[in-house]
């Protein structure tokens, strides 16, 4: 058996009537899937750096203006759960083009908004159209790319699109400072306008007709209980999903654990904020490195055990010696690093486990995640503006979800490799 033939992708086959004559998997397609990922941060960090100037501009209560990131994540896991099953059965390249001048128009309506109602509709509209290109984005991959090389193309995709969280906040502390917050939405109705060109140029159709599934409600069903169905998968799906909860446990309250309690100016935190991000990019791209040589099951463990290390570092500094700021900012580098490890990864494995269903399966793998994302945001802000514990307590409780969901629900079989594959690098 060969490093690419690991137990955990060798089950991973091409379809056996792929054509010969089928899209192949290029660099300018995977950098235009990088250049989608880019969506969602760029339409959230940028624009949290001005929540307070526009809840003064709109007449808005700070909860009303924090809804507008609530409701941008439900859309993005609306619109991954209906883009998948939809481009299984139309097809790829269509539906993303779509989407993706949905997402613009939002944007644009994000720009113009007379009042915070407004906003929060385009909001919701923005993440639906901008889950749905994400999730097409890597049901193309899944088409293309298999076994190890599946692998290591999402962790250079999840790398690589790390840039947009570092870029996004200093962006938009930029903005901030030259001119008015409503050029944030702007900025990315011009990227929209950037990525249907980069996907008229660079993605092929890449599921052909005789690998479409049929339509209708019957049918998305269906799939979805194959999918649902397999244990392995279900288990990946967990693995990421709770990564991305703790992940935004931390978004959602950093702010106001770095600026509130501990002082850092706006442009301070957007620089530690960056800096974070490339701690879990620099993780993604190792793990890419090793992909084939080492387990994929063994990084996503280590990935954990730094994630729930630093969850009860946090909640010992947050009971007991009131957050101090160098404990703040190693808790959430070695977070965010150990993010890198953990939902590339568990992604990754999860579109593996049903190849067959690349569209569905990735629908439902980012519903999960960004339905986590909206749930603890807010969650997570429940304490108050003075106290990290149901931050940290949520750290904690995404990295012991994440653990179980790769101990117990990938199944004996993954947990006895993992063994094997420690045993034998021992």
């Amino acid at each position: 058996m060969t490093n690419l033939d690991t137990p955990e992708t060798a089950h991973v086959a091409p379809p056996a009537n792929r054509s010969r004559h089928q899209a192949r998997l290029t660099a300018g397609l995977v950098a235009t899937v990088i250049f989608l990922t880019a969506i969602a941060p760029l339409a959230t960090d940028m624009y949290v750096p001005a929540f307070p100037q526009v809840a003064a501009e709109l007449t808005a209560t700070a909860t009303q203006v924090q809804l507008t990131l609530t409701t941008f994540f439900v859309g993005m896991a609306l619109g991954q759960l209906a883009g998948g099953p939809v481009s299984d059965q139309r097809g790829r390249r269509r539906p993303l083009l779509t989407a993706i001048l949905a997402m613009t128009i939002a944007s644009i309506v994000c720009a113009l908004t007379p009042t915070i109602a407004v906003m929060t509709v385009a909001r919701f509209v923005q993440g639906f159209a901008g889950g749905w290109a994400m999730v097409i984005g890597r049901a193309v991959i899944v088409d293309l790319a298999r076994g190890a090389q599946l692998v290591r193309v999402l962790n250079v995709i999840a790398g690589v699109g790390g840039i947009a969280p570092i870029v996004g906040p200093l962006l938009g502390a930029v903005i901030l400072q030259l001119t008015h917050w409503r050029v944030s939405f702007w900025a990315v109705a011009a990227l929209g306008l950037a990525m249907t060109v980069a996907v008229l140029v660079a993605v092929p159709e890449s599921l052909p007709p005789e690998r479409r599934h049929g339509g209708g409600l019957r049918n998305f069903l269906t799939a979805g209980r194959v999918v649902l169905g397999h244990r392995e998968y279900i288990g990946y799906v967990v693995v990421a999903g709770s990564a991305m909860g703790a992940l935004f446990a931390y978004v959602a309250t950093s702010a106001f654990v770095l600026q509130s309690m501990n002082g850092l100016s706006p442009v301070a935190y957007s620089i530690d904020f960056a800096a974070n991000a490339v701690g879990m990019t620099v993780a993604a791209l190792v793990a890419a490195r090793l992909a084939g040589r080492v387990a994929t099951r063994k990084l996503i463990l280590a990935g954990q055990l730094a994630a729930l290390t630093a969850g009860v570092a946090m909640l010992a500094g947050a009971l007991w010696f009131d957050t101090p700021l160098i404990l703040a900012m190693v808790c959430f580098f070695v977070l965010m690093s150990a993010q890198g490890l953990m939902i590339p990864n568990g992604g990754a494995l999860a579109s593996a486990a049903v190849p067959d269903h690349a569209g569905t399966g990735s629908a439902i793998q980012g519903f999960v995640q960004w339905v986590a994302a909206g749930t603890i945001a807010p969650i997570a802000g429940l304490g108050g503006e003075h106290t990290a514990v149901p931050m940290a307590t949520l750290m904690i409780a995404g990295a012991a979800a994440s653990m179980f969901g790769l101990v117990v629900l990938a199944g004996p079989k993954a947990m006895n490799q993992l063994v094997v594959d420690s045993a034998r690098s021992s």
